[in-house]
Parts: structure tokens; sequence; C-alpha cells
């Protein structure tokens, strides 16, 4: 999985701006490349689970749609667990194809995963990140 380093930034600084809740947002890209970001609120306001504000879902679409891409993704924060899926990112899950970033704060440099989840299991995917 490519991702703009830029991006990486932007989902990094949401996790810190959000803390101690948890963050969320969708990535934007073609295949297995992110190339752009759009943050949006957690309609939980939870430090422990998230659900992306609908409104914001559809403007990410329309965001990526004008500019010929798709929303290939999401991301999230851990605040204080490290950057696995949890049972409940494991459980909500409904696209296998969907890329799934996690970001924890749980140590004093935040750590990034990506995984594509389905059928309950997660698989890890290796993050090459770009300039």
């Amino acid at each position: 999985m490519r991702v703009r380093r830029a991006v990486i930034d932007a989902i990094v600084e949401h996790a810190r701006r959000d803390r101690p809740l948890e963050c969320c947002g969708l990535l934007i890209g073609t295949g297995d490349e992110v190339s752009d970001s759009r943050s949006a609120r957690n309609a939980k306001a939870s430090a422990v689970v998230y659900l992306i504000d609908p409104s914001d879902h559809f403007e990410a679409i329309r965001h990526a749609r004008a500019q010929g891409l798709a929303v290939v993704g999401a991301y999230h924060s851990h605040p204080s667990s490290p950057a696995q899926p949890s049972e409940t990112d494991l459980r909500e899950a409904n696209d296998p194809d969907f890329v799934h970033v996690i970001v924890s704060l749980a140590r004093a440099e935040p750590q990034v995963a990506a995984f594509r989840i389905g059928a309950g299991r997660a698989i890890s995917l290796r993050l090459a990140i770009v300039d």
C-alpha cells in the first residue's frame, strides 16, 4: 500500500488534535495508492469507538469523484492502545477491499499501520510512504 507522506502527516496531526477521543476520516486514491485524506467528525465522540459522520462521508465521496478518484479506505486513531484492529474494528468492518489505517498515540512516537479486514480477520498491509 503506497501512501503519500502528507497523508500520514495529516492523519497523525488529526489524531493528536482530537486526543483523547478517537479521530476518523477517509482515504482517497486508486487501487493500492492513497493520495489524499479527508478528516471526518466522529459521530460517537468516543475514546474507544468511532463512526464517520454520514455528511462527512458523502462530502469525501464527492471530493474524490471530482478528482477522478475513489474512497478506498478509512482511518482512525487509537489514543491509548496499539495500532492493531480492536474487536470492534474486526466486527464492524464490512468491505474486505477497504483499507483501514490505524494510528496509535499510545507511545511517544505515533505508530501507523494498515490492514484489510474481512470475515472478522485482519491482514496487515505493508505501508510504503512516498513523497
